[in-house]
Protein backbone atom coordinates (compact mmCIF):
# COMPACT_ATOMS: atom_id res chain seq x y z
CA UNK A 1 0.00 0.00 0.00
CA UNK A 2 1.44 3.41 -0.52
CA UNK A 3 0.56 6.24 1.81
CA UNK A 4 1.33 9.96 0.50
CA UNK A 5 1.63 12.96 3.22
CA UNK A 6 1.14 15.98 2.82
CA UNK A 7 3.31 18.63 4.82
CA UNK A 8 2.26 22.63 5.36
CA UNK A 9 3.12 25.44 7.22
CA UNK A 10 0.70 26.00 9.75
CA UNK A 11 -1.67 30.02 8.99
CA UNK A 12 0.43 32.39 10.51
CA UNK A 13 3.73 31.21 10.37
CA UNK A 14 6.00 32.52 8.29
CA UNK A 15 6.85 31.08 4.94
CA UNK A 16 10.38 32.68 3.66
CA UNK A 17 10.95 30.26 1.01
CA UNK A 18 7.26 30.36 -0.61
CA UNK A 19 8.35 34.79 -0.01
CA UNK A 20 10.98 33.60 -2.23
CA UNK A 21 9.15 31.64 -4.55
CA UNK A 22 6.60 34.86 -5.00
CA UNK A 23 9.26 37.12 -5.47
CA UNK A 24 10.90 35.00 -7.73
CA UNK A 25 7.57 34.71 -9.95
CA UNK A 26 7.23 38.25 -10.44
CA UNK A 27 10.64 38.45 -11.50
CA UNK A 28 10.13 36.44 -13.97
CA UNK A 29 6.66 38.65 -14.87
CA UNK A 30 4.32 36.59 -13.48
CA UNK A 31 2.64 39.48 -12.18
CA UNK A 32 -0.69 38.86 -9.76
CA UNK A 33 0.88 35.95 -7.35
CA UNK A 34 -0.33 37.37 -3.85
CA UNK A 35 1.01 34.97 -2.07
CA UNK A 36 2.76 31.41 -2.30
CA UNK A 37 3.19 28.55 0.83
CA UNK A 38 5.50 25.92 0.34
CA UNK A 39 5.25 22.35 1.68
CA UNK A 40 6.26 18.85 0.66
CA UNK A 41 5.34 15.68 -0.03
CA UNK A 42 6.20 12.16 1.48
CA UNK A 43 5.84 8.84 -0.62
CA UNK A 44 5.75 6.14 1.22
CA UNK A 45 5.53 2.09 0.45
CA UNK A 46 3.98 0.38 3.26
CA UNK A 47 3.76 -3.39 3.69
CA UNK A 48 0.67 -3.40 5.13
CA UNK A 49 -2.59 -4.02 3.74
CA UNK A 50 -5.53 -2.96 6.00
CA UNK A 51 -6.18 0.83 5.51
CA UNK A 52 -7.37 1.58 8.76
CA UNK A 53 -4.02 0.27 10.78
CA UNK A 54 -2.04 1.28 7.59
CA UNK A 55 -3.61 5.59 8.56
CA UNK A 56 -2.59 4.61 11.93
CA UNK A 57 0.74 4.28 11.12
CA UNK A 58 1.35 6.94 9.01
CA UNK A 59 -0.42 8.70 11.42
CA UNK A 60 1.75 7.91 13.99
CA UNK A 61 4.83 8.63 12.01
CA UNK A 62 4.13 11.98 11.27
CA UNK A 63 3.59 13.05 14.63
CA UNK A 64 7.18 11.72 15.78
CA UNK A 65 9.32 12.49 12.67
CA UNK A 66 7.78 13.86 9.52
CA UNK A 67 6.07 17.03 10.40
CA UNK A 68 6.76 19.26 13.03
CA UNK A 69 3.55 19.51 14.65
CA UNK A 70 4.11 22.85 16.13
CA UNK A 71 4.38 24.49 13.00
CA UNK A 72 3.53 22.36 10.50
CA UNK A 73 0.54 20.47 9.54
CA UNK A 74 -0.03 17.54 7.49
CA UNK A 75 -2.59 15.04 6.26
CA UNK A 76 -2.29 11.39 5.21
CA UNK A 77 -3.97 10.11 1.75
CA UNK A 78 -3.84 6.45 1.02
CA UNK A 79 -3.16 5.90 -2.51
Amino acid sequence: MKARVHVMLKTGVLDPQGEAVRHALGSLGFDGVEGVRQGKVIELDLAETEADKARATVTEMCEKLLANTVIESYSVELV
